[in-house]
């Protein structure tokens, strides 16, 4: 393996524009000078109109007709999601110790997700029992407390508690009478697998002096995916982990933002080049090859528009990062809402609604608990480079320190 350490982890970033014509994709993104807290809320919202059309009994999301079966509104958000977690997590990799690293991601994205699924089995789940006419002692028993328990891993292992939503809520009827509480937390468990290869990486050395491991394994995936696509039968004979699609493309798509981080300070910044991937995103989403050549394209894209989006915005989730709310309670506030019939004021006015919830309850699970979880990310295990000694530091590498705020979700 290469090893450069031209680039000191302490050495202040330089004033943009400073690398002769060009700016580069890591000084755009210096600091908190980028619009990502902007482009979350936009992806997380973008998830809420997705499932608002099976979850309020309008069918499919129309994109999925008109992309020919290749993505819905809420896989392309989900996607971006992925996207941009892969360029802050791959630098936040780079310049922490393995176990300030995986302590710092256990308290981002697990006290949130317990706290989701324990207001749905103790809060959401008796009302709409009570609501529905039963008695809130035959609430009690094992469902909720297994919903919680079964589940807590991130491994979605039951969606719901008794028939609550079944055939109160169109999502449930159109299932065939199944209770579904949060639809959307399968994701997650993809999103930590990601974490994990990343402190492989890091633990390895790969991430500080071996950096072109990382888009080698984006290749290797990219493989995966063609030969997933060509032959479904082969992967599921020969590598049966990857049958599950998503493992490949949200893995895919979270290693190409991490290689666009490894290579931030070599990669211009540049209009044209963005411009050019929104066509071949727009391309590609409407008449194929959409996961081949979209998802690299969409990459550059979601980070180019973070860097040049007006200064004005970008004051939204500098400091208060609510997307991650926002998507853990929007799937569980619409079923909801669809149980007390607000879906039939119909789909702009009821998707207006459920964001104003989901917003209020976002708000709350960052003050209340990922913020104060975040504040223990330097007193728990592992206390960071700066606290190791001389002799085990590691050694610095040309991939930049963090240069957005880690907090990826």
């Amino acid at each position: 393996m290469t090893s450069t350490t031209n680039v000191p982890f302490d050495q202040p970033p330089r004033p943009r524009g400073t690398r002769g014509t060009w700016v580069s994709l890591s000084e755009g993104l210096a600091g908190h000078r980028n619009s990502l807290g902007v482009i979350r809320l936009v992806l997380a919202s973008a998830v809420i109109f997705s499932h608002a059309f099976p979850t309020g009994g309008w069918g499919e999301d129309p994109l999925l007709h008109l992309s020919r079966g290749q993505d819905t509104i809420g896989g392309i958000a989900v996607a971006g999601f992925f996207a941009v977690s892969g360029y802050l997590i791959a630098k936040s990799g780079a310049s922490a110790d393995i176990v300030q690293f995986l302590w710092r991601r256990a308290l981002r994205i697990f006290p949130a997700f317990w706290t989701v699924l324990i207001v749905g089995a103790l809060v959401v789940g008796p009302i709409a029992w009570v609501l529905a006419g039963n008695t809130l002692r035959s609430y009690v028993g094992g469902q909720p407390i297994t919903y919680v328990l079964l589940n807590a891993d991130l491994i979605m292992r039951q969606y719901g508690i008794s028939d609550i939503f079944a055939q109160t809520t169109p999502y449930g009827r159109s299932l065939g009478g199944q209770s579904v509480f949060n639809g959307s937390l399968w994701t997650l468990v993809y999103e930590w697998s990601c974490y994990l290869l990343i402190a492989i990486l890091l633990v390895t050395g790969a991430l500080r002096r071996a950096k072109w491991v990382v888009p080698a394994l984006a290749g290797v995936f990219y493989l995966l995916l063609v030969v997933h696509t060509l032959s479904p039968l082969t992967v599921q004979t020969y590598l049966p982990y990857f049958a599950d699609r998503f493992k490949i493309t949200l893995t895919l798509v979270f290693l190409i933002g991490s290689t666009l981080a490894m290579y931030s300070r070599r990669i211009p910044l540049n209009d044209w080049i963005g411009a050019a991937c929104g066509v071949v995103m727009v391309v590609t989403l409407f008449t194929g090859g959409w996961f081949f050549l979209g998802y690299p394209a969409y990459a550059y894209f979601v980070l180019w528009l973070a860097a040049r989006l007006p200064k004005r915005v970008q004051w939204i989730g500098a400091k208060n990062d609510y997307s991650y709310g926002m998507y853990v309670y929007g799937f569980l506030v619409q079923q909801f809402t669809a149980f007390l019939g607000w879906h039939l004021l119909g789909y702009w006015a009821w998707v207006a609604l459920t964001i104003v919830v989901t917003a209020g309850c976002a708000w709350l699970s960052w003050h209340i608990v990922e913020k104060r979880a975040m504040a223990l990310k330097d007193r728990g295990p592992g206390r960071g480079i700066a606290f190791l000694s001389p002799r085990t530091r590691p050694v610095p590498s040309n991939v930049d320190s963090p240069t957005a705020k880690d907090t990826a979700s």
